[in-house]
């Protein structure tokens, strides 16, 4: 059970309650370039609630208006105040689901169960989140991955919050299900949000990619949906990177922040060096990083996401849009290098960094391989996808990829 700070007041909930719930079109939801910035914290409160209400999915498991809204309230209380991993993001997160079910018009393909279970999934992937990844809590040996183990240690960890959360007295969404309905919704959850962890979606990329390359991908079969599913959570929690520019830039800059305050512990405390989005030390390679992010997990994704649905187009016109700023950001960077290179070519003192100042004129290059080793439209190799992996994902790397692939993406978690 939670505690009495960890749960929301009963005049919050009286008030929630008895509030005009603005259309989504007032609220500006209802757009793939929906501006992540534009609602405080209350409006993104009845913003969710309009969301459940439009999909029809509070009328349809009779889930108590009441209810709902202590429990959208308990969850925004449940999340830390760090840098990126946030109640705003689990609302952006449930925004951009919300837009594909709708305007994408998944809503035609997917059950009310998995709907309920995404939006839901969406509010609750990163509850109570630290600001610090998985690598972290394997390297410090913290108390999560002392309970949880390393393997999708964090999203566990959300999962099990989320399951509190609704065990907790008024708090439960889904009391009017069945029983099997009610273990149905469980499962589907824990799904949701353990696919959040980009260790199993490497893992399920490949066989979707090829599925949808082949033609093969049928809603027929329950194996096709749940990795369809999973991929839907990964879109929409790296959807950020499909917003107007100012946004995107925004939002990676505010996980940039949160990355570098994890590479000052692993300095001060564990005294390792950290791989370069989490030094702050290396802040002007941000976007070399963000070509390779782009390229070697976000484009793919989306590329594949779009042969299953036309509508999903704004999304890659989007990223397509964003790539450009990073690559002219990029280049920008390494003409600044040069020159600074070039006037201080005659200074002897300065002579020691040259390597330094070679390595960074490499970066756009760097960026650029990332996006040639394919095998298919969009389909990385599987050498590309480990060394992804390792810069991306949630887990520890081994020394030799530490030191091979001292360039870490701006993964997520």
């Amino acid at each position: 059970m939670l505690s009495y700070h960890a749960t929301c007041s009963k005049v919050e909930v009286d008030r929630l309650k008895a509030a005009k719930i603005p259309l989504s079109s007032e609220l500006g939801i209802d757009e793939f370039h929906f501006n992540d910035f534009s609602l405080d914290n209350d409006a993104m409160i009845t913003a969710s609630l309009r969301m459940f209400l439009e999909l029809g999915v509070v009328q349809k498991f009779k889930i108590d208006y009441e209810v709902l809204c202590r429990w959208l309230l308990t969850v925004r209380k449940n999340y830390r105040t760090v840098a990126y991993h946030n109640w705003r993001h689990a609302f952006n997160v449930s925004q951009c689901m919300f837009v594909m079910i709708t305007t994408a018009t998944f809503q035609d393909v997917l059950s009310d169960a998995e709907i309920l279970a995404l939006m839901v999934g969406c509010l609750c992937h990163d509850l109570d989140h630290r600001g610090t990844n998985n690598a972290f809590q394997a390297k410090t040996g913290s108390a999560l991955a002392l309970l949880y183990g390393t393997s999708a240690t964090l999203e566990h960890h959300h999962f099990n919050h989320a399951v509190m959360i609704l065990q907790s007295e008024g708090h439960n969404i889904f009391a009017n299900l069945s029983s099997k309905e009610y273990s149905n919704m469980m499962q589907l959850l824990k799904q949701a949000i353990l696919s959040t962890d980009l260790t199993l979606h490497f893992e399920r990329r490949t066989k979707f990619f090829e599925h949808v390359l082949s033609g093969e991908f049928s809603w027929a079969v329950e194996g096709h949906r749940e990795v369809l599913r999973s991929m839907l959570m990964t879109a929409c929690d790296l959807g950020a990177v499909t917003r107007p520019w100012e946004v995107s830039k925004q939002v990676a800059e505010l996980v940039t922040s949160e990355f570098f305050e994890q590479g000052d512990r692993e300095r001060s405390e564990l005294k390792l060096t950290p791989a370069a989005i989490f030094d702050r030390n290396r802040k002007d390679e941000l976007p070399a990083l963000q070509l390779e992010w782009i390229d070697g997990i976000c484009k793919p994704l989306y590329q594949a996401l779009l042969k299953l649905n036309r509508k999903l187009t704004p999304m890659v016109d989007g990223i397509d849009g964003n790539r450009k700023k990073w690559q002219e950001l990029c280049l920008s960077y390494q003409q600044t290098r040069r020159a600074s290179v070039s006037s201080q070519s005659n200074d002897p003192d300065q002579n020691t960094k040259s390597s330094d100042d070679a390595e960074t004129s490499e970066l756009p290059k760097k960026a650029e391989k990332t996006a040639q080793v394919k095998n298919t439209e969009f389909g990385s190799k599987s050498d590309c996808r480990e060394v992804l992996r390792c810069r991306a994902n949630k887990e520890a790397c081994n020394d030799k990829a530490a030191s091979d692939e001292n360039k870490t993406l701006s993964g997520r978690k």
